[in-house]
């Protein structure tokens, strides 16, 4: 706070004469010793320095609307005390008149001390036996601030105290310190200098120091633009701040008071003509003269929608780089204030989004524990544009009740204290990832069946996983084959399982993690076999931050909250740097996008897409027992994800409804505001086509086993990795008994391990009879006495127009053709089963 330099030289004369004014009358009546005079002046430091005092730091975020400069808006102001210093040319001259004629009317004419005050007070001190008086002028009370400041600042409660005993003790050693520092202190700076840093140190009453902060605390303006009046009684304060602020109107007539004696004191001097002195001594102090506005600190009194971010730079302050080389530096510097936080938070998108949390998720419900978080990431740079959440920040001790929480549930424990939410299928992406980042492709087909897996079929970090097998069912009871396409769009837990079984699970843990996903505990992702459908506690933050990643195309950032700070010296210090890195390979980000985009066409997620013609993809996640619900999305500028859930207990969230809006839907309409607002503001454009080599992959064909023995296809399918389903026997040209055909069949793409089902034939189908021929050759009964013999009962007739053979005239009765079988149904040498339905098709010259 301040700094000291010993060995004034020329001091001798001076000291020798203080002393003998300030401190021998005492001598006589106290008995103090000569060691308490010449020697403590001399010995004492040369000057002091005026450094700059703590300040409030404040917030900005990005914002287009009333009331923002230069584009940006105030969110918060965060302070040890409540100051902000003002230069000279921005304080009232009522102030600056009033300071000097009420406090030290020969300011501008001594050097720090004031001899002849310093004699009447020698004389007061010699009547009262002791230090009564010490004739304090501006500059000495300029010292005494900062060593209170000094002790203000200690670590501890017990250091602050002795501190700040020390600094207001009344001694002779302390006056005479005083006294000496203030001397150094007018040759080092000028009047002016020392004016404006009296006034902006000192204690106004309630922590408010210095002009600024008091002129807003009880008059809310500006130090500039303080009335006479208003500026006397700020004045009036500073000898006695916790008797005369004007907080508490039990201080209001010793304030008045001293208020009018500055007043007359300023008339006498002719800083104020008769007028005005009268004007202002007419003045009541009292609550019609009064404008108070309350101390804004601290993200409680942040503004209101956006207090869960503001939170969040708080608790962040330790990792901001541009405050300090360390953690106890930045810190330090944080307390010390003056900064100027222009953070990511864009007011246009977080506005609505806060909005619509409140609206679909209330912090009033009261028949279950509902909670809602919403983040937004901005893509290839990692900007933090939007943190929301349904409770009110309350970090007061007595609390608000049910409807606030000092727990901000988009971040981690160490950043707000939340243990995070089991992000059902929309962790799932990293299973899509980590299974085309092995080369396998979307089209490849896998069981997506219900059923209950052995842990040893999983593979975990190389080694087979354990623990008790895995039961998993599928929302809408599923079963059967599915592409990895299929299986994603309709989000079915079975084909995931059948692609973990391929893959390794610490695989498709560490994609999540390339890509920023964290547990909120702070602990290393699970990777048992249920991970793999979102059952590790995340935060919406990581999530938020990971769909960004793969919308930048596979260029994960590390989430960022400031743009820039300015320093208290008006000095830009930078802010977080952008910190990227290519998470995962591009073509497997647009393979995936190009997969998620048609999760935002089907069933509910639809209420997610704005449909304002900006390409969105995302996933849709809901938790056993839908206990936790989340929307995942994201366009090429930004990624959002919304939770909405059980902070704590088992509430079915799809069974519930919330300002007539099911259940189910709550999480999309509150991501269809958010991305509307972000698509109005930022667009978004169309995202690059994905791999072909990824549509197909490195999956394996299914080979044509047509005519082998069912042991035969058996054994082929199984060395070829292929799961062998006997689906029974079905109607074929094949010799019974033999591979009729498969599904999927020859030629398909599957992967390794998916169920390939083998149908066994009949043998019962052969070539339908021709009683067609030349279209001359059958009459109706002719063919049905033809076909009757081959087995085929039911004969159906139908009429048929016919046309020229050539040229254009009509066809007439004489025609070969009229009467005559034209075609059949199955047509002449299918293969059919004897029995089966028959069509044929008489030639007439006009139909009925």
């Amino acid at each position: 706070m301040f700094s000291a330099i010993a060995g004034l030289v020329g001091f001798s004369a001076l000291s020798g004469l203080l002393v003998t004014v300030m401190v021998a009358p005492a001598l006589a009546v106290t008995g103090i010793t000569a060691s308490s005079t010449i020697g403590i002046f001399d010995g004492l430091p040369e000057y002091i320095t005026i450094d700059q005092q703590p300040e409030r730091n404040t917030l900005w975020a990005t914002y287009s609307g009333p009331g923002n400069t230069d584009g940006y808006y105030p969110i918060a102001t965060i302070y040890d005390q409540n100051r902000q210093e003002v230069p000279y040319d921005e304080i009232s001259p009522y102030v600056l008149d009033a300071a000097v004629d009420g406090e030290d009317a020969r300011f501008f004419e001594h050097g720090g001390v004031d001899v002849s005050s310093v004699v009447r007070a020698a004389m007061a001190n010699v009547v009262s036996s002791g230090i009564e008086s010490g004739a304090s002028t501006l500059s000495m009370q300029v010292v005494k601030n900062i060593y209170v400041q000094e002790a203000l600042e200690q670590p501890t409660e017990e250091e602050r105290d002795a501190a700040y005993a020390k600094a207001t003790a009344t001694s002779f050693d302390r006056k005479l310190k005083e006294m000496k520092l203030a001397i150094g202190l007018e040759k080092r700076y000028t009047k002016k200098e020392i004016l404006t840093a009296y006034l902006n140190i000192s204690n106004f009453g309630n922590a408010t120091y210095g002009i600024q902060a008091a002129a807003q605390r009880y008059y809310s303006v500006n130090a500039a633009d303080l009335t006479l009046a208003q500026a006397a009684s700020l004045v009036a304060i500073v000898q006695y701040p916790n008797q005369r602020n004007l907080g508490d109107p039990e201080n209001y007539s010793a304030n008045q008071d001293r208020r009018d004696y500055i007043l007359g004191a300023m008339y006498r001097a002719g800083h104020i003509t008769e007028k005005e002195y009268d004007e202002a001594i007419a003045t009541p102090v009292d609550d019609t003269t009064l404008k108070p506005s309350p101390p804004a600190n601290g993200c409680i009194a942040a503004f209101s929608h956006a207090k869960w971010f503001c939170d969040y730079v708080v608790r962040s302050v330790p990792d901001f780089e541009f405050l300090g080389a360390t953690e106890a530096e930045r810190k330090a510097n944080w307390k010390q204030g003056g900064y100027n936080i222009y953070t990511t938070l864009d007011l246009d998108v977080q506005i609505p989004a806060q909005d619509a949390t409140w609206a679909y998720a209330p912090n009033t419900e009261t028949a279950f524990q509902l909670g809602s978080a919403t983040s937004t990431v901005e893509a290839g740079t990692g900007r933090v544009l939007v943190m929301t959440e349904n409770k009110l920040f309350d970090d007061s001790l007595e609390g608000i009740g049910p409807t606030g929480t000092a727990v901000n549930y988009n971040t981690s424990v160490g950043y707000g204290s939340s243990t995070g939410f089991q992000p059902g299928s929309t962790y799932k992406v990293f299973t899509l990832i980590d299974w085309l980042m092995h080369g396998k492709g979307i089209n490849e087909r896998v069981n997506g069946s219900a059923r209950t897996e052995p842990a040893n079929k999983f593979k975990e970090c190389g080694e087979v996983s354990g623990g008790d097998p895995w039961k998993f069912a599928n929302a809408s009871g599923e079963s059967g084959i599915y592409t990895i396409r299929e299986g994603t769009v309709q989000s079915i837990n079975g084909v995931f399982a059948s692609m973990a079984m391929q893959l390794d699970l610490c695989d498709i843990a560490a994609v999540a993690k390339s890509l920023g996903v964290e547990r909120a505990d702070g602990q290393p992702l699970n990777t048992n076999p249920s991970s793999v459908i979102g059952t590790n506690e995340v935060t919406p933050l990581s999530m938020a931050s990971a769909y960004a990643g793969i919308a930048a195309g596979g260029v994960w950032c590390k989430p960022i909250i400031v743009d820039k700070a300015i320093d208290p010296s008006g000095n830009d210090v930078g802010g977080q740097a952008k910190d990227c890195r290519q998470a995962i390979p591009s073509n497997v980000a647009y393979t995936v996008i190009d997969v998620l985009k048609g999760v935002m066409t089907v069933s509910n997620t639809a209420y997610s897409n704005p449909d304002d013609g900006v390409p969105i993809f995302g996933k849709t996640g809901t938790t056993d027992r839908s206990v936790q619900t989340w929307m995942a999305s994201a366009t090429s500028k930004a990624a959002t994800a919304v939770w909405v859930g059980n902070i704590e207990g088992f509430q079915d969230v799809t069974q519930t409804s919330q300002a007539g809006v099911r259940g189910v839907l709550l999480r999309h309409y509150i991501t269809r505001a958010t991305m509307s607002a972000l698509n109005f503001k930022f667009g978004g454009v169309d995202f690059p086509a994905p791999d072909p080599s990824l549509l197909t992959g490195s999956g394996q064909e299914v080979p044509d086993l047509r005519g082998q023995s069912m042991e035969q296809a058996k054994s082929v399918l199984e060395s070829l990795g292929f799961t062998f389903v006997d689906g029974g026997p079905v109607d074929s040209d094949v010799e019974a008994g033999k591979v009729a055909s498969t599904d999927p069949g020859a030629g398909t793409q599957s992967a390794k391990g998916a169920v390939v089902t083998v149908y066994s034939s009949k043998g019962n189908k052969e070539p339908f009879p021709d009683v067609v021929g030349d279209g001359t050759a059958f009459k109706f009964n002719e063919a049905k006495d033809v076909l009757d013999s081959k087995g085929y009962s039911t004969i159906n007739e139908t009429c048929v127009v016919l046309t020229p053979v050539s040229g254009p005239g009509p066809v007439l009765p004489t025609d070969p053709r009229v009467d005559r079988v034209q075609s059949s149904d199955p047509a002449p040498g299918a293969m059919t089963v004897p029995g089966a339905p028959v069509t044929l098709a008489i030639g007439k010259v006009a139909c009925p």
